[in-house]
């Protein structure tokens, strides 16, 4: 029997792992600085110095806003996959089979290519801030979409959602082709960057409302650890124990679309997080979700702050798309899954 590491030690671990990930990513960049540096500047931030060093306006400026934005993203995506597996009772499942992300794009591509004819007021009226409340938009809307689409007499069929998801994403993945070939040149550079993930729009004002709205959706989620370890015992003996199935649906699927819809409204698609982080925590922890949904988060932050300092600085001055990398890395690991999940079958 493989040996599992505790409650306590799983936490501990995926904070220390965290706590590396951050260290690394404030010292690593263009502007390098190095760990005693760091000190001395979190030290002179604190005191709040007069005459700030240019490692402290580095720091506070450009380092700590993305690194911020890299744990609430990171943290609402590795929670947001350790929810949806544990309601589908899947380990290849993530958020993306409810339709966030491609509602969500398909959203921002309208908005990039067709929002000066569609409404062009919107700009005037919340200005910078139109692209992230369109795409959040669009992504919840496709999930009300895929949940009513999943609803039956006898309650909301999984089975349903899973194939009402891959057939909206199939759609919004056909929509984005079509706004690609409609886009200027300007437009296709704006989409394609979107569309390929970063944290480099970094600004204090979306990292306070992404890092509020995944704070929420976190302590919501880690209310559901209860139910969804019934849950895992299947519907039926979950509703036997006095769980209310139906609602604990609906609640994670609302935590998954305010969590994920926020990180990808703001930073892009940010894939392969949501999927291999919960599967990490599992194979080292075990199944019990009081361990797994926090600890995923821990360390989808961990993973995402990591994978933003490699981007930033494998062909530094120029940046590797953040979505690009998780997928390099994403990608071998959910074929590693595939192989582990063949053999247990």
């Amino acid at each position: 029997m493989n040996a599992r590491l505790s409650m306590h030690a799983a936490l501990v671990g995926g904070g220390v792992l965290l706590a590396m990930a951050f260290a690394l990513g404030a010292a690593s960049g263009a502007y390098a600085i190095s760990i005693s540096q760091l000190w001395q500047v979190i030290t002179a931030v604190w005191n709040d110095a007069a005459d700030p060093s240019p490692q402290q306006l580095v720091f506070m400026n450009i380092r700590l806003p993305r690194l911020l934005l890299g744990v609430a993203a990171g943290a609402g995506l590795g929670m947001s996959g350790a929810l949806m597996q544990g309601l589908f009772r899947n380990p290849l499942a993530d958020p993306g089979l409810i339709g966030i992300s491609s509602g969500a794009a398909l959203a921002a591509g309208v908005t990039i290519v067709l929002g000066a004819w569609l409404w062009p007021v919107l700009p005037r009226t919340l200005g910078s801030w139109t692209l992230v409340t369109m795409a959040f938009g669009g992504g919840f809307l496709v999930t009300l979409l895929i949940y009513s689409l999943s609803r039956s007499e006898g309650g909301t069929r999984m089975a349903l959602m899973l194939l009402a998801g891959i057939a909206i994403n199939a759609l919004a993945g056909a929509g984005l082709g079509l706004l690609s070939v409609m886009a200027t040149d300007e437009q296709l550079r704006s989409l394609q960057f979107w569309l390929l993930g970063s944290l480099g729009g970094a600004r204090w004002s979306a990292v306070i409302l992404v890092s509020v709205v995944v704070f929420i959706a976190c302590a919501f989620a880690l209310t559901l650890s209860a139910p969804l370890n019934a849950i895992a015992l299947g519907e039926s003996q979950a509703a036997l124990l006095g769980v209310d199935v139906e609602r604990v649906k609906r609640r994670a699927i609302v935590v998954t679309a305010l969590a994920v819809g926020s990180v990808t409204a703001t930073t892009g698609i940010i894939g392969f997080i949501g999927l291999i982080a919960p599967h990490w925590v599992r194979m080292v922890a075990g199944p019990d979700h009081r361990v797994v949904l926090p600890a995923s988060g821990l360390l989808g932050a961990a993973l995402v702050l990591a994978a933003d300092t490699v981007a930033r600085t494998v062909m530094a001055p120029a940046e590797l798309p953040l979505g690009v990398l998780t997928a390099f890395i994403g990608v071998p690991m959910f074929l590693l899954m595939l192989r582990h999940f063949r053999n247990r079958v």
